[in-house]
């Protein structure tokens, strides 16, 4: 990223990377650092993303994390002290009109996001194999690294019928997933937010999701969480929710409470509470 004849007091580069020109004042935000952390993208893409991470972080002046995870990441990985950074949650859109109750919504379990091996796709199939046949899988997202491993598995699930795959989903189309589903499951093995858990709470859709990375942080006490590496936890966990109506009942109450706060104007307040704290 090269350019010429630029003036400005300060620079954001929104995605762990700044350009080659400098500016009086550099922030840059860090969306996750699981590049550094496991085998889930191309060694080219992890060695080219490691090394603009590393040259932004040694750059910035201030470094804003999507969540207290990332903060901890960065501080950990990257050797950034704890006093260059801010965390900045991201929000979310609220739903229109209110939410779709239980009663009209389908024995459908709902994933939206990448097929890939990050997001623990063959351990969510394991899992939901374990549910009765009136329950469906929806998988909503595009195809990624791993996608060979994914599609094998796929192919010899005895639950193969009662999955589909809807590849990309725009956003009208995920709206209405939202309101059809009656269970969001999201096991990632490592997310640096989640967005996907904080927009199914806003449609009051109990979630299942990790016990560890961001998801923990973002979800709190109103998801069931579960081990990612082991496949028992996410079965057991998708059996309790699927057989419990009350406790999806509770979720639902507690998630849309739990989502009220992350909007994306309360982070634009917060990011320019950054920009004020480095430019006074």
């Amino acid at each position: 990223m090269e350019s010429v004849g630029v003036s400005c007091s300060l620079y954001h580069g929104l995605n762990q990377r700044l350009p080659n020109w400098t500016a009086p004042r550099h922030v840059v935000t860090f969306h996750d650092l699981f590049v550094l952390t496991g085998e889930y993208s191309t060694r080219e893409f992890r060695e080219r993303f490691a090394q603009q991470a590393r040259e932004a972080a040694e750059r910035a002046d201030l470094i804003i994390c999507v969540s207290a995870h990332t903060a901890s990441q960065v501080e950990a990985l990257l050797g950034v002290e704890r006093a260059r950074l801010r965390v900045v949650w991201h929000g979310m859109e609220p739903p229109a009109g209110a939410p779709v109750p239980e009663e009209r919504r389908e024995n459908l379990v709902l994933h939206v996001g990448a097929l890939q091996k990050r997001k623990n796709i063959v351990g969510l199939i394991h899992a939901f194999e374990h549910l009765d046949s009136s329950w469906r899988l929806l998988l909503a997202g595009s195809t990624g690294y791993g996608w060979e491993e994914i599609a094998a598995r796929l192919a010899a699930s005895p639950a193969r019928e009662r999955i589909e795959i809807a590849g990309y989903v725009d956003d009208a189309g995920l709206q209405a997933a939202y309101r059809r589903a009656r269970i969001l499951a999201f096991p990632s093995f490592d997310e640096g937010f989640g967005i996907p858990v904080l927009e199914a709470m806003g449609h009051g859709l109990p979630v299942l999701t990790s016990n560890g990375s961001a998801l923990a942080e973002v979800a709190g006490d109103a998801a069931v969480l579960v081990d990612p590496k082991d496949a028992g936890s996410i079965a057991e966990g998708m059996r309790r929710l699927a057989a419990d109506a009350e406790l999806r009942r509770q979720l639902s109450e507690r998630g849309l409470a739990r989502a009220l706060p992350f909007t994306w104007n309360a982070a634009a307040a917060r990011t320019w509470d950054v920009y004020r704290e480095l430019l006074a």
